[in-house]
């Protein structure tokens, strides 16, 4: 039934949907912090194993189906992890630079990134169900996954940073919609992007591996001891065997 909904309209309800699932958690942290903050860890760890899961039980097998050689799909995974580290090592420098003129610190490097970071996922929502609408599903489930805590955390630096409650709110919603203007742009160069679905879908594999193993990965073992470690455990591993079951199911 799904596969009969036109691609457009597909795109433009994930994309939305990833928009709006993205500000729940911030919206918590603004009226229950504390709870917020604890639940945050846990998500962190269903994110993490939902992004791996997702890259390697269904954006890179679909990639290799697409790929004349598998070091094609491996060069282009390995350059989308390169891209994200340069990526993050710009914006660390950047924050570095604010604070030594002793400006509020990340605020509107939070607000640049964030906005870049939603650009990118909308890209990849629309390239996904560009291949099929399963690929679409699992990848906008994957992206929704760890959009959720990275909000909590900044809301959390915007708000400690001195910003208005209110403007936090609006500052994030319209980094949010970047990700519906990504998924829209990728549409309209839908000709183009059928072409590049090679390395998009490797790029988009390696970005998901980048965030789950520099990201999360190292936040999950910093909140050791902090929470249940059994529980980010076996929350980690359900990540892992919901999107193999979602990518089983759909397929």
């Amino acid at each position: 039934m799904v596969e009969s909904i036109p691609t457009l309209v597909l795109v433009l309800i994930f994309s939305f949907l990833g928009s709006v699932a993205s500000l729940v958690g911030g919206l918590f942290l603004l009226y229950k912090e504390k709870w917020t903050q604890k639940a945050s860890g846990y998500l962190v760890s269903f994110a993490a194993g939902v992004l791996l899961s997702a890259a390697f039980f269904d954006l890179l097998p679909e990639a290799l189906e697409l790929a004349g050689k598998a070091e094609e799909v491996f060069f282009f995974t390995l350059s989308g992890m390169v891209v994200f580290f340069l990526v993050e090592r710009f914006l660390l420098r950047l924050h570095h630079h604010e604070r030594f003129h002793d400006l509020p610190p990340v605020s509107s490097l939070v607000i640049v990134g964030d906005s870049l970071h939603n650009f990118i996922d909308g890209i990849i929502i629309a390239t996904t169900f560009l291949v099929s609408t399963p690929l679409g599903i699992v990848s906008s489930l994957a992206i929704v996954s760890h959009e959720i805590p990275q909000e909590v955390g900044d809301f959390g630096i915007l708000l400690h940073g001195g910003m208005k409650r209110k403007k936090v709110l609006l500052v994030n919603l319209a980094a949010a919609l970047m990700t519906v203007v990504g998924a829209v742009l990728a549409l309209f160069f839908a000709s183009k992007i059928r072409l590049m679905m090679l390395p998009l879908l490797s790029f988009a594999a390696g970005n998901f591996i980048y965030i789950a193993a520099s990201d999360l990965i190292p936040e999950i073992h910093h909140g050791l001891g902090k929470q249940k470690s059994w529980l980010q455990t076996l929350l980690f591993l359900v990540g892992i065997v919901f999107i193999w079951l979602m990518v089983n199911l759909l397929g």
